[in-house]
């Protein structure tokens, strides 16, 4: 099968797109290289802390003088003249319930937006009421970090803002350090998969986690396969967070050079079909999301070097060095030479063979009519 044409040998062989590395697929597929700070639009701080349902809510009331709502004439002035509410949740209804106000919406509104609620509903009954809410135990507002940390667990955000990197050393860090560490952020049903190093070495990836974001740590070695006529052939680890597919030839000892095509390097890889739009393939005679996609690069071309430098290999990608063509010439005269010694032995055999019985024939012939010495006379 010549994988250039594009077509498949056996009618019932997955289809597949090939596809030439240029400059411009290059970079398109740079900008589709999974990272989280493309994953995600938000990536902004998060806003202000926001009751839920659940969570624990602080009242404290203040009164200006004694003789008020909450404060009696008896009681005389004393050191801020306020009463403090007994803790309580937000109850099913998204409310709490202050005394003389009645139920106060709570649910979905920052602490300042419920001060201003409690002091609207007080403010004809009291001495100038100033009110403090303050949250006692967050329920709602969680960020969950499981896997391999140290001591997994839901954590409260904080109103300030953490990125991933926070929230996981609130968890005691990575439970082992290595390449092969991968992180999942996962936000409204939405997730995406990062290494770890992506998180250390390119900024960008570490992005603020919002209430309710699910983070989790496992381990997973990135591997890619060579075959063909590459130095050594096998499954290889990456042995770093990322490599790129010059790094990755060189990985499995280059080229043979007696044997390979540096005209012809494939990689393959299963790319969405929104990648394959975007680098020139027709999307619409395959089935399914991904699109089995061959790439090609010409090493006998100076600046294919650059083109493999620049593309990033990914988890599973399959490298293929192709033979050259007197490779094949090469096959091709062995097999034939195979042939014709077959066909050629019976006969070598049987020459071989009377030439060796007449060999022994006229040995013996010549034993034979030698003459005996005569001993005696008469």
């Amino acid at each position: 099968m010549d994988i250039r044409s594009g077509q498949n040998a056996e009618p019932d062989s997955l289809p597949y797109a090939f596809v030439r590395l240029t400059p411009e697929v290059v970079q398109i597929l740079g900008r589709f290289t999974p990272r989280l700070s493309t994953a995600f639009a938000n990536r902004t701080p998060p806003k202000a802390f926001r009751f839920g349902i659940g969570d624990i809510v602080s009242v404290t009331i203040f009164e200006a003088a004694a003789g008020g709502l909450f404060i009696p004439a008896e009681a005389g002035v004393r050191p801020g003249n306020f009463v403090v509410i007994p803790n309580q949740a937000v109850d099913d209804g998204g409310n709490i319930t202050v005394p003389y106000a009645g139920p106060i919406r709570a649910s979905g509104r920052t602490p300042a937006e419920v001060q201003r609620t409690i002091v609207d509903a007080l403010k004809n009954r009291a001495i100038e009421p100033q009110v403090v809410v303050s949250v006692v135990e967050q329920r709602t507002s969680l960020i969950s970090v499981l896997g391999d940390v140290k001591a997994s667990g839901r954590f409260p955000a904080s109103p300030s803002g953490e990125r991933i990197v926070d929230v996981i050393a609130r968890a005691g860090g990575p439970a082992s350090q290595g390449y092969d560490m991968w992180v999942t952020l996962e936000r409204q049903g939405h997730r995406a998969s990062v290494p770890f190093g992506a998180l250390v070495y390119e900024p960008t990836n570490n992005i603020f986690v919002l209430p309710a974001d699910v983070v989790y740590l496992y381990n997973e070695a990135q591997t890619f396969v060579a075959f063909g006529a590459a130095g050594n052939q096998g499954q290889f680890k990456f042995d770093a967070w990322r490599i790129s597919l010059a790094e990755a030839v060189g990985k499995v000892g280059g080229l043979t050079d007696n044997q390979a095509d540096p005209g012809s390097v494939f990689l393959y890889r299963g790319e969405t079909k929104e990648v394959a739009r975007q680098i020139g393939v027709d999307v619409s005679r395959f089935e399914g999301p991904i699109v089995p996609v061959i790439y090609s690069v010409n090493l006998r071309d100076p600046g294919g070097y650059f083109l493999t430098q620049s593309l990033e290999i990914r988890n599973k990608d399959v490298i293929f060095v192709s033979n050259a063509v007197s490779v094949e010439t090469t096959k091709f005269l062995i097999f034939l030479r195979t042939i014709m010694a077959t066909a050629n032995d019976p006969v070598l055999y049987a020459t071989n063979g009377y030439a060796l019985k007449a060999a022994i024939n006229g040995g013996a012939s010549t034993i034979i009519t030698t003459p005996t010495p005569i001993t005696g006379g008469r």
